[in-house]
């Protein structure tokens, strides 16, 4: 579990020179402590049941028991990211709640994105009990801690998923609710925002540009285009 900010995380691969990799890449955050590291997924699976971990490293690649089997019998634990050669899992890896999916080999600056968003997922998780949000005709009321704030629904520009919680986007400012972006979306005042990725979604009239790797918003916002959305992106100016 968590405590004084701190993440606590077990890394398993059964390539040592990968495995060593990854840890040397975790010296650099203090605040993730690692309570372990396996070349075994089995005797990984034993130890994450004792400790309870914030975090799961996974390779996917593993015998006996690969990285999404793993991952399957490990829900409880709150995120999981995958660090694997073979870009193919990506899928199969969001089946299981992954929190992230990074392809070896990796850059520092990869790797620093990806433990900022786990840093900032369990700040909001701890604080989750803060969060709420109210919908009106055209405005959105988001709690934060005993204050509410009022947010006119053209002013977002885009929603971005953090598995349980959703982040609203304006110019320059960020807030937190407590829902999934794909319960968020469903609600009557986000009917003018489209799924652009399994992550993102877009208010429709930001849009400025879109190719099937991408779309530029207003601010020059720039967000990826996931693989089973191309369609939906098409569609909308067809």
């Amino acid at each position: 579990m968590v405590h004084n900010n701190d993440i606590t995380c077990i890394v398993v691969d059964d390539d040592l020179v990968d495995r060593l990799m990854t840890l040397s890449f975790l010296k650099d955050y203090p605040q993730v402590k690692v309570l372990g590291a396996y070349s075994s997924s089995v005797e990984a699976l034993d130890a994450c049941i004792k400790l309870a971990p914030d975090v799961l490293f996974l390779d996917i690649d593993m015998p006996e028991l690969n990285g999404l089997q793993l991952r399957a019998q490990l829900m409880q634990i709150p995120a999981c990211v995958f660090i694997t050669s073979f870009p193919e899992y990506a899928l199969d890896g969001f089946e299981v709640e992954a929190f992230d999916f990074i392809v070896k080999p990796f850059t520092s600056e990869r790797f620093e994105k990806m433990i900022n968003r786990l840093q900032e997922y369990f700040l909001i998780r701890n604080k989750s009990e803060l969060l709420s949000h109210t919908l009106g005709a055209d405005t959105i009321f988001i709690k934060e801690g005993t204050r509410q704030i009022k947010l006119q629904l053209h002013e977002v520009i885009y929603l971005e998923a953090m598995k349980d919680y959703t982040s609203i986007n304006t110019v320059g400012k960020r807030y937190m609710v407590l829902e999934s972006l794909s319960h968020l979306i469903k609600e009557r005042g986000f009917a003018n925002f489209i799924r652009i990725h399994r992550s993102y979604a877009v208010q429709k009239h930001y849009i400025k540009q879109y190719n099937s790797l991408k779309v530029t918003l207003a601010n020059n916002y720039t967000l990826p285009v996931g693989r089973n959305f191309k369609e939906t992106l098409q569609n909308l100016y067809q």
